[in-house]
Parts: structure tokens; C-alpha cells; sequence
């Protein structure tokens, strides 16, 4: 994958069927880890240990920060935090492809500079299995 600029990665709600870019987002990350089950015995060669394949549990982790584009998108956000609500995101990332799939937020932080615009920090988290679509 070649460079690509920040802003071409994309965190977009999945609301009603069509995926809406979130926020102003200035900033984004997203994250897959695997636990491992750890099978090693007495057995083990050279007691190294030993992993299980595919049985680990599987999680994706986002997070953002931005400004809200009104007061829609805030009251949206805020309403799936404090609800703990579970809804389907499209991840977009540049020359690799598209995340899709059911998270949950996390966390929810608004920051604000008294000669500046209030931002927010946004994490989620994955609450089911994640569809991948290379570009």
C-alpha cells in the first residue's frame, strides 16, 4: 500500500441503510487483535508453547476525535452512547478496503480550549463478526 493521506479514512454510521460519514473526524484509528489460547503440555517440543489455532476471540477497536458538523450528528452520537445502543459502521480504509460491521461506543469525551471549538473523542468497539471487502 503506497501512502494515502488521513482524511481518506472513513468512519461512517450505517443508519437506515445508508452509510453516513460521522463528524468532522479529524483524526482515526482502527485496531484488530486476537486473545490466543495457549495449549502448551508437558509434551510441547522444546517446552515451547503452543497456540490454538482459530480459537482465540477476534475484536476490532476504533477511535476518533473531531467536531460535530451540527447538532444532528452530536444528538445522534450522544443518543447511541448513553443508550448503548449496538449499530452497524463502515469502516473505509484507503487502497485496502471496507470494514463493515455491528460496534458499540465505548466512550464518548468532549474537550474544548476557551479560544477554540468544542472537540469530541469517540471509541468503539466490535459487538459481532466484521465483513471485509478488499478495494
Amino acid at each position: 500500500m503506497t501512502a494515502q493521506r488521513g482524511k481518506d479514512l472513513l468512519l461512517k454510521l450505517i443508519n437506515g441503510g445508508t452509510p453516513t460519514t460521522v463528524a468532522g473526524m479529524r483524526s482515526r484509528r482502527i485496531a484488530f487483535n486476537t486473545d490466543t489460547v495457549d495449549v502448551t503440555d508437558f509434551e510441547s517440543a522444546g517446552r515451547w508453547r503452543q497456540l490454538l489455532a482459530g480459537a482465540g476471540v477476534q475484536r476490532a477497536s476504533i477511535s476518533g476525535s473531531g467536531i460535530f458538523k451540527d447538532s444532528a450528528s452530536d444528538e445522534m452520537v450522544r443518543g447511541l452512547f448513553f443508550n448503548g445502543t449496538i449499530e452497524s459502521w463502515q469502516i473505509v480504509i484507503p487502497d485496502f478496503g471496507t470494514v463493515e460491521g455491528e460496534f458499540q461506543i465505548t466512550a464518548l469525551e468532549y474537550s474544548g480550549e476557551h479560544t477554540g471549538e468544542v472537540t469530541f473523542d469517540l471509541a468503539l468497539e466490535s459487538a459481532g463478526p466484521l465483513s471485509f471487502t478488499a478495494s
